[in-house]
């Protein structure tokens, strides 16, 4: 039986495949139940979903709360019910009168902090029942408007001949880019729904170094591991710190708080972004746990 596979995966989520097939269709492929994805992909949209494997499924929360950057490609003087174009138009309107000034500045109104009304074709629960469910039944209900951050928008081209735009934006968790389009298109007073949609980096994920499905049957046949990123390697921002002696050890195997002097550095020392946290690896030298020093003592914050 194959050795069970601990750490991240960066896949490309392919279209027509929801974040859930992904997930089953990787139980098949690695031959284990403990898989987890970190925040869902409509099945439309494509790009990197990492995807957590085995005690690294323990950080797939984590990950879904790291900023997130997409493609996007934005039709305008479209409204439909899913605020893209997989949808049932509701309206078209005429964007003779839309000049690429307007659009531009429009477009960059909405870096910042914003509030969004979330789709109703979206997963969030409302009483116990997802709103995509209810939409398909006719029904609409009142949404709160939601904070969420729109970090940058790179406008990489404007085409108003065939009314479209595409932009690159940097935005937090919880960020409908459906919404964001739109949005652009309500305030324009044109309306406008999204077309295309790629995501392009979760935390250190990047869309070029993501593998398909079938890439990563291939390497899996072939017993190349190579690509499943260690649990540590997410947390570059703290130091590394190895137990001193057996009774650190010991510590360490039962998840207890372990006293300063029983840890030593366990590489070069280097600036880090973070010194509260550390790191801590067992007498192997295996990653076990991340701890947080309080006081005199190292604390567990999540055990690997």
């Amino acid at each position: 039986m194959a050795e069970e596979v601990n750490g991240i995966i960066n896949v490309y989520k392919e279209a027509g495949f929801t974040s859930h097939d992904v997930v089953a269709k990787l139980r098949g492929i690695l031959h284990q139940k403990k898989i987890g994805h970190t925040g869902t992909l409509d099945p439309a949209a494509t790009g990197v979903l990492p995807v957590c494997c085995g005690k690294a499924t323990k950080v797939c929360e984590l990950l879904t709360d790291k900023e997130k950057s997409y493609r996007a490609v934005c039709k305008l003087g479209v409204i439909t019910d899913t605020q893209d174009t997989t949808g049932t138009v509701l309206q078209t309107k005429d964007i003779s009168g839309v000049t690429q000034d307007e659009l531009s500045d429009t477009i960059q109104s909405f870096v910042g902090d914003i509030m969004q009304i979330p789709p109703m074709y979206s997963a969030i629960k409302v009483g116990g029942r997802k709103l995509y469910e209810l939409a398909r039944e006719g029904k609409e209900i009142e949404r709160k408007p939601r904070p969420v951050t729109i970090y940058a928008i790179d406008i990489k081209d404007i085409d108003l001949e065939n009314g479209s735009f595409t932009m690159d934006v940097t935005c937090s968790k919880g960020t409908y880019i459906r919404t964001l389009c739109h949005d652009i298109g309500e305030k324009l007073g044109v309306g406008a729904a999204m077309d295309q949609l790629l995501r392009t980096k979760v935390s250190i994920f990047e869309v070029d170094q993501a593998l398909t499905l079938a890439q990563i049957e291939e390497r899996i046949q072939q017993e190349d591991r190579s690509f499943v990123l260690p649990v540590d390697q997410l947390f570059t921002q703290y130091p590394k710190m190895q137990v001193a002696d057996e009774e650190a050890a010991k510590m360490l195997r039962n998840g207890n708080p372990i006293t300063i002097g029983k840890l030593k550095s366990f590489n070069e020392v280097k600036k880090y972004q973070n010194k509260s946290r550390v790191l801590v690896y067992n007498e192997n030298g295996e990653f076990r746990a991340i701890y947080e020093l309080r006081g005199n003592y190292y604390r567990v914050v999540k055990m690997f």
